[in-house]
């Protein structure tokens, strides 16, 4: 089951978000944490294709098209599910084309042209009602989408008062009230809609033009179905993570049955950081012994997935999470940027504004801003320009607003040129923030327990950033280890010294 907690607010971090989906080869904790718990199976990522049916010894030489399209399909419907598993605030949205495409053009004007239809129509003398027969079942079938199976009352009353039969027999003898079956239709949707749609439902009540009410209806319909999907969504979120580990580990299976080395990049990852000529502890046991290096090198090759080279393919075993990954690394480098310009700033001025905390979070706010589109060195260079003398106006500001000495002309100088200086790729400062931030989120991960963090020196007033990331970080790691840990173990197992070698 999955145990997610809002990522914690300043002074301490305890409350961050842990997967705490478990496995019999897991290494990650109860909590979340990336480690080592109980024994694992003697299970290879060899046998665990042959147990699910799939002889992956040696790859096939022929692969039918027909077998690609099933994997590519199987790897479409495993990517919903990590994404659900991953991201606590997943919903489904309402899709619409972009605001200027030909899509949106072609989707207005027939929409237009419907509406424009039904009102004419209406307008005929007598109503014709063709498209509003159809109209009117369509909005039944839309309000029976929406109902439990225990609403059988309303159900029955839907089907009696939105009954076909009768609305034509109305029709034909000229007694049909056309706008009273949309408030009828109104009043129903006010019963089964979310809080979040009551002011569309009371700005339906309150338009006179029947064809606008139709218009409304159908749009809020929309929104109620998509609000009902997100609710069932919810309700069988803990059942989706219980069964995603399994699923989405066979699904991994049937992609490595179609590749002739579908671990390569996994590979040349994790083993970058195993030393394999290491002496093997005589009083650990061989697979102990494994679990430990698996663990401290799995760490450390995470923690650089948010420092990754833009040309470099990543481990197969992240593919679906590559634009979260490239999406947390480019926080994590503004992050850096506005510590290390905060840092830098700070330390260049007097005793009285270091200790004005307001002066501080306005000032690191104004950075955060000038740097939100900013996501390599060559983005940092080109603003750095622009943060310099917003940060020169905010410390001037500061002074006059605390009747503070005004800064000196040589000051001034010399804090913008060390404030462009933080672009540098070398800059020592913005080097050691890099580092202290790679550290927090290792320790965050590598936690056993649910114990409060410390954030790193010099970052509380990130503190808040930092845990965010961090939590999206941590969710993704863990869930992966769970997911991922059979062939994890197996890469490691085949780098170190062999088990005879141990007792020589």
């Amino acid at each position: 089951m999955s145990d997610e907690r809002t990522p914690s607010e300043p002074k301490d971090t305890g409350n961050l978000p842990r997967n705490r989906t478990t496995s019999e080869c897991s290494f990650t904790s109860d909590d979340g944490a990336v480690g080592f718990t109980g024994n694992r199976q003697r299970t290879t990522s060899q046998q665990f294709m042959v147990t699910s049916g799939l002889t992956a010894a040696s790859p096939p030489k022929f692969v039918s098209l027909e077998e690609i399209m099933q994997a590519a399909n199987g790897m479409r419907d495993m990517a919903l599910v990590h994404q659900i598993v991953v991201d606590k605030d997943f919903k489904l949205k309402k899709a619409e084309p972009d605001p200027n495409s030909v899509q949106k053009v072609v989707k207005d004007t027939m929409h237009k042209a419907f509406w424009d239809i039904l009102r004419q129509q209406l307008a005929e003398d007598p109503p014709n009602y063709t498209l509003a027969f159809t109209l009117l079942e369509e909005i039944k079938q839309g309000l029976f989408s929406l109902l439990l199976p225990q609403h059988t009352r309303i159900r029955q009353q839907i089907s009696e008062i939105l009954d076909s039969a009768l609305i034509k027999q109305q029709a034909e003898q000229g007694t049909l009230d056309f706008k009273n079956y949309a408030q009828y239709v109104v009043s129903v949707m006010s019963k089964l809609c979310a809080p979040i749609r009551d002011d569309k439902i009371t700005e339906l009540t309150e338009t006179s033009d029947v064809i606008d009410t139709f218009k409304g209806i159908l749009e809020t319909l929309d929104l109620m179905l998509l609000d009902m999907a997100n609710f069932t969504l919810q309700m069988a979120r803990p059942d989706i993570i219980t069964h995603s580990v399994d699923w989405e580990r066979k699904k991994f299976a049937d992609f490595l049955a179609l590749q002739p080395d579908g671990l390569e990049q996994t590979r040349r990852w994790l083993t970058k950081y195993i030393k394999n000529d290491q002496p093997i502890p005589q009083d650990v046991e061989y697979e102990k012994f494994i679990r430990i290096v698996l663990k401290k090198s799995f760490l450390q090759a995470c923690v650089d997935l948010l420092d990754w080279p833009e040309n470099e393919e990543y481990p197969e075993t992240f593919m679906l999470d590559v634009e979260r990954l490239i999406d947390l690394q480019v926080r994590t480098f503004r992050l850096i940027g506005t510590a290390t310009i905060l840092l830098v700033t700070v330390s260049s001025l007097g005793a009285d504004l270091q200790t004005l905390a307001p002066f501080k979070q306005s000032l690191k706010d104004h950075i955060s801003i000038l740097l939100q589109n900013v996501k390599n060195d060559k983005d940092l260079i080109d603003v750095l320009p622009n943060v310099a003398e917003q940060v020169i106006n905010d410390v001037k500001e500061a002074q006059r607003k605390y009747e503070l000495p005004e800064i000196f002309q040589a000051v001034e100088a010399t804090l913008k040129q060390q404030i462009l200086d933080t672009g540098l790729a070398d800059h020592k400062v913005r080097g050691i923030v890099k580092q202290r931030v790679k550290d927090f989120f290792q320790d965050i991960i590598e936690s056993s327990t649910a114990a409060p963090q410390k954030v790193p020196s010099g970052l509380t007033a990130l503190q808040k950033e930092l845990t965010e990331v961090a939590g999206q970080f941590l969710r993704i790691v863990s869930h992966n280890s769970t997911v991922f840990c059979i062939y994890y173990y197996d890469i490691v197992a085949s780098v170190l010294p062999k088990q005879s070698q141990a007792s020589n």
